[in-house]
């Protein structure tokens, strides 16, 4: 394992609100993290995925603020480089 790896999977390891792989188009009008689903969600609540570029996620799961968290089998903080 790398050690670039094994520092992602450490213990207290940083971890955002929120995949860093989750994307809306409000999420592009922020000049911060987004730390609450608002950041993300307009009208439309339209979400996707980064990495899939689909509402859906290389999990097979939506991609969406309460879904999008610490914990999934796909997440990876936005606090990693």
């Amino acid at each position: 394992m790398s050690e670039e790896a094994r520092e992602s999977t450490e213990p207290g390891a940083a971890e955002s609100a929120f995949c860093g792989s989750l994307r809306s188009k409000k999420f592009f009008m922020r000049d911060g993290l987004a730390t609450e689903a608002a950041h993300y969600l307009d009208a439309s609540n339209h979400c996707w995925c980064r990495l899939t570029h689909l509402v859906i996620g290389p999990d097979g799961g939506r991609a969406t603020p309460a879904r999008c968290v610490a914990g999934r089998a796909c997440y990876s903080s936005a606090l990693e480089g």
